[in-house]
């Protein structure tokens, strides 16, 4: 990972996101990355990953979500209330949860679709998808079929590439791993970790594999509840007792059945 320890790239501090004027679902979430990292967003279903990665694209209106405190910077420029499509330009783009493909277009007229910003000629537009077809080889074999026809890890590859036609600089990725086969997983995490050092392409990834996620990112943050209860390095968190017990399903040697797991959420150390 081609990491520049000089230049933080995105820096989110203390944001607060309620939906519908009424529900509080961030509550001072504080992150960073860097120019060239992979940072995993870890945590259960419903721990506020998803609604992170949206404040950052600002697709929260759409859902009736507002970022009601706090900033977010990309390259030192605040870009809380940029539109979607801006922001996209900027080199920050989002790839959904569950791939949201065009089910009724071509493989490549999805992957050609994530150019749609970018005033550039038709030899340019030829590259940038040869490079996309060079990442994801599968596709350039079905590029001729309907998304709609393939499968649950081509779809995802579809996304990536789409998002990878954009020519962005970060990329909010959620939630990859889900529905998919663990070797499909393996592949898709294998092209993360290579567009990653031969792009420079910096990503955020919001996933529920805490293992997956942490083997191939640099840098972790744990959220419980819409707040960030833990963070560090990938290795550390990997080695963290309480992450191996709660998100690895890792037993310490003092577990006697599976109803102990229980009492890890009364005890949650890292809340006290």
């Amino acid at each position: 990972m081609l990491v520049n320890e000089s230049k933080t790239i995105l820096d989110i501090k203390n944001i607060e996101v309620i939906y519908d004027h009424v529900i509080l679902v961030l509550k001072g979430v504080s992150l960073k990355v860097l120019e060239g990292q992979i940072v995993a967003l870890l945590g259960a279903n419903g721990a506020g990953k998803s609604t992170t990665l949206k404040s950052i694209s600002n697709l929260l209106k759409s859902e009736r979500g507002d970022v009601t405190k706090g900033s977010i910077t990309f390259y030192e420029e605040n870009i809380v209330n940029y539109d979607p499509s801006i922001l996209v330009s900027s080199g920050i783009v989002q790839v959904m949860e569950g791939r949201h493909c065009f089910e009724h277009l071509t493989v490549e007229e999805n992957i050609l679709t994530g150019a749609f910003t970018r005033k550039i000629n038709s030899k340019k537009l030829n590259e940038s998808l040869e490079k996309v077809y060079n990442y994801f080889p599968k596709l350039k074999n079905r590029r001729k079929s309907l998304a709609g026809y393939t499968s649950g890890g081509e779809q995802q590859m579809i996304a990536i590439g789409r998002a990878l036609m954009s020519d962005p600089k970060l990329i909010l990725l959620d939630e990859p791993s889900m529905g998919l086969a663990p070797q499909v997983v393996e592949e898709i995490f294998a092209i993360v970790k290579d567009l990653n050092s031969t792009e420079n392409v910096s990503f955020l990834l919001a996933e529920q594999n805490t293992n997956i996620a942490l083997k191939n990112s640099s840098y972790g943050y744990i959220l419980e509840s819409g707040r960030v209860v833990m963070n560090g390095s990938s290795e550390e968190l990997s080695n963290n007792a309480d992450v191996k017990e709660f998100y690895l399903g890792v037993a310490g040697e003092n577990r006697k059945s599976f109803k102990d797991a229980k009492h890890y959420r009364r005890r949650k150390r890292w809340l006290a």
